[in-house]
């Protein structure tokens, strides 16, 4: 990353070199492509995707990983499906040297919607 003060998540993502890039935006299209009507700007100085208005989940890209937090309540099989990527109390996080599992995230961001309407 070249700067910490972004304005938008495209400058955010265009602050990382080519294939991070190409991560980060799979994963932005992927939240967008199962939360419809879901916003996004900066805050915390990473990408936000918001719904109604309100934060509803976080990415950031690093050199070698990207992450996605918090980890919304899950439970079954699709708590199972994120264990290899548990990194800290509430922070997944994805290699980008390995396949990145984008149903997987979607999964996740379908669950904070879940999460929401309760």
């Amino acid at each position: 990353m070249a700067t910490t003060d972004f304005q938008s998540v495209d400058e955010y993502i265009a602050s990382f070199p080519g294939d991070v890039q190409l991560v980060l935006e799979q994963v932005r299209l992927t939240i967008h492509g199962v939360v419809p009507g879901a916003g996004e700007k900066i805050s915390y100085q990473i990408p936000t995707i918001t719904l109604d208005g309100k934060p509803l989940m976080y990415f950031s890209g690093w050199k070698h990983h990207i992450s996605v937090y918090p980890i919304p309540p899950v439970e079954g099989e699709l708590a199972k499906a994120i264990e290899p990527y548990l990194a800290g109390k509430g922070t997944l996080k994805f290699p980008i040297a390995a396949h990145i599992p984008y149903d997987l995230i979607g999964r996740i961001a379908e669950a904070f919607v879940a999460s929401r309407a309760k």
